[in-house]
């Protein structure tokens, strides 16, 4: 990537680490400030929110994050021999800058680095053996597919550009209603054009080969998002840049940033699951009900919950949803919204199966002749065949790694990860490795099934004061779009609360700083 582009990127995650909570909303004194928060799901997402919702609102306001589970969500890790294995989100991108920002407030470091191999499978041999030598592969790619590979870096480069925009926006306190309007403030009309076109289409009209979709483009979507290139364009574009070099992971686990952003926003867990929330109206010391608009703080949300101690409610002022509103994957409903709150939105999330493996690879199942300790290839990819039952197969490394620590080939126990569209048979198992000590699966209802084009997206806002986050993995599932639609949250209910319609749905950034400088 040009210098010209870094040195800009490099200025935003300065401004972002550096610019305090009034360097990005000035609180106006007209409104008193909201007394009660409640985040509902403690993944990246939730756990984002209250960190940005503390920034934006102060240290008076109580914020209650709800979380009836582990806290991390779909970052979670799994215990095989003594170290911890990432079972869920696993890699973060170099322009991820939130993830970055948030590791240098928590005082986490990124993982040591470990060298890495790969390798595509048809489902009958490897079609492609990355080497040791730089020059080799691109020769290799050159021959096969002429300039297709550096072209698709430069075209998902090209995305990434517009999608950093994002941050300027956010750094200057803008926010947005919906995703569309989000994503016209990164692309315009362009990233609109992708979020409602397959992967296919757009690579097709940009002048890629078919071939090089089939051989390289499609097992990249298929190890990030368990899809094909029929996903939509900007979705394919984030797991594209998924496969970019100078990826990072948190030392000691993803999840460890959920931990730490809860505790740094000082926000309080509570262990249940929510079930129902209501709108209430706030009664007045004469025992009548305020009738104003409801763009007033006369009413609030009555959120009603399960613990271990029983059934129990609490009343907020504000409430973010934080966990997909999809089948399978909330039981929350809504009372008393006019329009109607549907507890379940249109669509559905796409399952992906973990299976860790602690064992000895049969390399030849993956039909190389290679000897297996001569074998060093550690991400397996694979083509979209009847003969690929498998997503991917990649080796493993602990999420805090050990001193001296060095990759081993394929005639060593290691712990090997295969995601697959349904669990793995014990035939299969069999397959794929010699003999082995454990299994741990895990099924991920780990993303949207991605189908454009997108008629209907969830909204941002659920009701005035009621949001959800999620809505932004319709446009592209990852720990930073959870992060920037956390940050685009607090944003707005900081803005709506406090009336500040200027900040909202303003496009046009840099001829907005120019009037305002």
């Amino acid at each position: 990537m040009a210098l010209r582009h870094l040195s800009v990127k490099t200025l935003f995650f300065l401004g972002l680490c550096q610019v305090g909570r009034r360097g990005f909303a000035s609180s106006p004194e007209v409104r008193e400030a909201p007394k009660k928060i409640a985040i509902i799901g403690g993944g990246i997402g939730g756990t984002a929110a209250g960190f940005f919702l503390r920034q934006e609102f102060g240290p008076a306001v109580k914020i209650d994050v709800f979380e009836a589970g582990t806290v991390g969500g779909r970052l979670a890790t799994e215990n095989i021999g003594g170290h911890e294995y990432e079972t869920g989100g696993s890699v973060i991108h170099p322009l991820n800058l939130h993830m970055k920002h948030f590791l240098d407030k928590l005082s986490l470091s990124p993982r040591a680095d470990v060298s890495s191999k790969v390798a595509i499978f048809d489902g009958k041999e490897l079609t492609f053996e990355e080497s040791d030598w730089f020059i080799v592969n691109f020769i290799r790619m050159l021959w096969r597919y002429g300039f297709n590979s550096i072209r698709m870096h430069m075209w998902v480069e090209g995305i990434l550009d517009k999608f950093m925009r994002i941050y300027q926006y956010q750094q200057y306190g803008y926010s947005f209603s919906s995703v569309e309007k989000l994503l016209h403030a990164m692309g315009g009309d362009g990233f609109l054009t992708l979020f409602n076109q397959t992967l296919e289409e757009a690579m097709l009209a940009e002048g890629f080969s078919q071939v090089f979709l089939n051989d390289v483009v499609t097992p990249v979507t298929r190890v990030n998002y368990g899809q094909s290139v029929q996903i939509s364009a900007f979705a394919g574009a984030v797991a594209l840049a998924g496969a970019d070099s100078g990826l990072w992971a948190v030392d000691g686990g993803n999840k460890m940033v959920c931990s730490g952003l809860l505790y740094h926003s000082k926000a309080e867990l509570v262990p249940a699951r929510a079930t129902t929330i209501s709108m209430k109206m706030r009664p007045s010391k004469t025992g009548t009900v305020h009738l104003e608009h409801y763009n007033s703080a006369s009413n609030f949300y009555e959120v009603n919950y399960v613990g271990e101690s029983g059934a129990a409610h609490s009343m907020y002022d504000i409430v973010v949803v934080a966990t997909p509103l999809h089948q399978g994957m909330s039981d929350i409903s809504f009372s008393g919204f006019s329009p109607p709150i549907p507890s379940h939105f249109p669509g559905r999330y796409h399952q992906t199966v973990a299976t860790l493996v602690h064992g000895l690879l049969n390399v030849s199942y993956l039909g190389t002749t290679e000897k297996p300790e001569d074998f060093y290839v550690s991400e397996v990819l694979t083509l979209e065949n009847k003969a690929s039952e498998i997503n991917s197969l990649s080796s493993l490394n602990p999420v805090k790694i050990p001193k001296g620590y060095s990759p081993s080939p394929a005639s060593q126990r290691k712990v090997w990860k295969i995601f697959s569209s349904q669990p793995l048979s014990q035939q299969h198992l069999q397959q794929i490795f010699l003999s082995w000590d454990s299994v741990f699966e895990k099924r991920w209802l780990a993303y949207p099934s991605y189908s454009p084009p997108n008629r209907r997206t969830p909204p941002f806002i659920l009701h005035d004061r009621l949001y959800y986050l999620n809505a932004v993995e319709w446009a592209a599932s990852a720990m930073e779009m959870s992060a920037i639609s956390a940050r685009n949250l607090a944003l707005l209910a900081h803005h709506r609360w406090y009336e500040q319609t200027d900040k909202i749905n303003q496009e046009d950034l840099d001829t907005r700083l120019r009037g305002e400088l």
